[in-house]
């Protein structure tokens, strides 16, 4: 295909990936709307009361920041939803320029085949919300065609953009720093084999300054809090290992992703057989490489969760960007351009019927926070229904954190956490929120501390009714009441959560039960 053919295809299989997120305005994803309300309370403390008076904004020099530098440049234009969607497309926009880039500067031209790479945008890590790690994936995939194509260059400006490429990569997340270091380390790795007949001293240099670059890292990190502060300990699972993989290509039903993959493979088989599959040796080393890394991460690591199973889905696109194919005739080109947008609209066919059903919740949950007054506090509590069904409640862990958008609101679920977050909460307020990345509280043991001061556990929860205002209660079920009839009277029931509005103790007596 001529290069005019292929941005010409690229264009339209992108707008038919991002029909999900222009026809949702709150995609259903576990931290996006978290990451929102802080952009909102970046944007908005300075003339919000309520918000200046529970949180206050610390910039430090964070690995984490990418999502808080740009989103308000887009929130200022736009509405936050708007933002949120803007920035997303944005993300998914260098994942799939930065695979074709990545591939023109591996065979020297522009090859369609690397549009693949749209069929898993949507994927498993996707859905977890971590925005900055998917914008840093994108970046991480320019960076390395970048290194590509000054590897002949002179060595200072290839070493200055890599040490460009780093810092950048070092505020989207640490994790992107990881994944650009790795990709190197298999491309020199690469070049390093096919010298091994003549491997001098002057390669084994070259090879060394590579990381070079790196060091800027440390600098960033003694100035910053992340090294300084208190994380668990990171530990290894063998156990997970094989989801990891089913991340990279799954979104919600795995049949789906298992029946694309089947196509691919399929179509990857007719084309060696024509002889027009290329696949780039570097791939090799991608792949070895990879693996043994893969084995060898840990499941968490400075408080970042799922460290390791965020891998696959970024080698996937390096693997990606390693294959290119040669068209002859008009019949294979068009052949090609059509089964891509067949798969394309089958993968945004899954996410939008899923979308659609779960819009519905995010918009009962929108429509229950307008019960809340403004200034509120609000605790949010793990209920009894369970989470049998990652589909349906994935988003729900955050959504209270549309209280903080719409009704300045202090939420326990916020993130917040020091050395890893700029937004904080007041050291009023501090003792009543979740300071960790954990999930909130189960309801019985909240139940249990309603009028109970425990000092041998200093939960933050403890004596709830006389710090909160309101409680949502995740995860229930059409019909459920929660027991405590003394402190709590329901506002608003939705599909698997329950709204109620804390009865404060010394109203308790004259107020009575709440209804139902």
């Amino acid at each position: 295909m001529s290069p005019r053919a292929i941005f010409a295809l690229f264009a339209v299989l992108f707008a038919v990936a991002c029909i999900p997120l222009l026809a949702h305005q709150l995609p259903p994803l576990s931290d996006y709307v978290n990451h929102l309300a802080r952009i909102h309370v970046i944007n908005a403390i300075d003339r919000d009361p309520f918000l200046a008076r529970f949180y206050l904004i610390d910039w430090q020099v964070i690995p984490n920041l990418m999502i808080d530098l740009v989103l308000p440049l887009f929130n200022r234009v736009m509405g936050i939803y708007e933002a949120g969607q803007a920035f997303t497309i944005f993300a998914f926009f260098l994942i799939v320029s930065g695979t074709l880039v990545l591939n023109r500067a591996l065979f020297g031209r522009w090859s369609a085949l690397p549009l693949i790479a749209i069929l898993f945008l949507y994927n498993g890590v996707f859905q977890v919300g971590v925005l900055n790690y998917v914008f840093g994936m994108g970046l991480a995939l320019w960076a390395l065609a970048g290194w590509v194509a000054l590897r002949e260059r002179a060595w200072p400006l290839r070493l200055a953009a890599s040490a460009a490429f780093v810092a950048a990569l070092f505020f989207c997340h640490l994790f992107a720093v990881g994944l650009y270091g790795f990709g190197l380390l298999a491309i020199e790795l690469h070049r390093l084999w096919l010298r091994r007949n003549d491997l001098r001293l002057p390669h084994l240099v070259d090879f060394v300054a590579t990381g070079v670059p790196f060091l800027i890292v440390l600098p960033l990190m003694l100035v910053g809090p992340t090294i300084h502060t208190e994380h668990a300990a990171p530990f290894w699972l063998l156990e997970g290992k094989l989801d990891g993989l089913k991340l990279a290509v799954n979104v919600y039903y795995l049949a789906v992703g298992l029946a694309i993959c089947a196509v691919l493979v399929l179509a990857a088989a007719v084309a060696i057989r024509r002889r027009i599959l290329h696949f780039h040796p570097l791939g090799w080393s991608l792949l070895l490489a990879g693996g043994i890394l893969y084995m060898a991460m840990p499941r968490a690591i400075f408080a970042a969760h799922l460290a390791d199973q965020r891998l696959p889905v970024a080698i996937l696109f390096m693997l990606i960007a390693c294959f290119s194919i040669d068209l002859p005739t008009r019949a294979w080109r068009t052949a090609v351009a059509a089964g891509l947008l067949l798969l394309v609209a089958a993968r945004t066919v899954e996410v939008q019927y899923v979308w659609n059903d779960l819009s519905l919740r995010s918009s009962d949950f929108l429509q229950s926070v307008r019960n809340i007054e403004r200034g509120s506090r609000i605790l949010v509590v793990h209920g009894s229904g369970g989470q049998e069904e990652e589909i349906t409640n994935s988003d729900l862990v955050h959504a209270a954190s549309l209280a903080t958008i719409e009704r300045s609101a202090l939420v326990t679920t916020a993130f917040t956490v020091r050395g890893k977050h700029i937004l904080q909460v007041r050291d009023a307020y501090r003792k009543f929120v979740e300071t960790e990345d954990r999930w909130p509280p189960s309801l019985p043991f909240v139940l249990d501390v309603a009028e109970r001061d425990d000092p041998k556990n200093q939960y933050f929860w403890e004596l709830w009714p006389r710090h909160y205002d309101y409680v949502y209660i995740l995860f229930t079920k059409r019909g459920w009441r929660c027991s405590d009839r003394k402190h709590l009277t329901l506002v608003h029931e939705g599909p698997e959560f329950q709204l109620y509005r804390v009865i404060r103790t010394d109203q308790a007596n004259s107020a009575g039960a709440g209804p139902g």
